[in-house]
């Protein structure tokens, strides 16, 4: 496991930098991997809150405005369809992902 960190061949004077640089990056790995899903994620499912939001607003106006509140409920349709694409998106990214990590720390570069 720790011949991941060093590779053979390295020179001493090289280890002192490239241990603690591999150390980082192996530990940070799936620290970004976590990062980057939960902002895709959350960045969809606050675009259909903010809009779900607005159109109840507008419902509770009245006049004109509670029949115009209809067209941000119909645009919800096709982003909650985007939402499920971007979902299977990064479902599948995840476990590629994974699958790469998992491949490196068995086989050891």
């Amino acid at each position: 496991m720790f011949s991941l960190f060093l590779p053979s061949g390295t020179s001493l004077a090289l280890s002192f930098l490239l241990v603690p640089i591999e150390l980082i990056s192996y530990i940070f790995k799936p620290i970004s991997l976590s990062i980057r899903l939960f902002a895709n994620m959350m960045a969809g499912h606050t675009l259909l809150k903010v809009i779900a939001g607005f159109a109840y607003t507008m419902m509770g106006l009245s006049g004109i405005l509670f029949f115009v509140h209809y067209v941000p409920l119909l645009i919800l349709i096709p982003l909650f369809l985007l939402e499920l694409g971007v979902s299977l998106i990064q479902a599948f990214v995840f476990s590629v992902l994974v699958c790469i990590y998992l491949n490196d720390a068995i086989n050891l570069h």
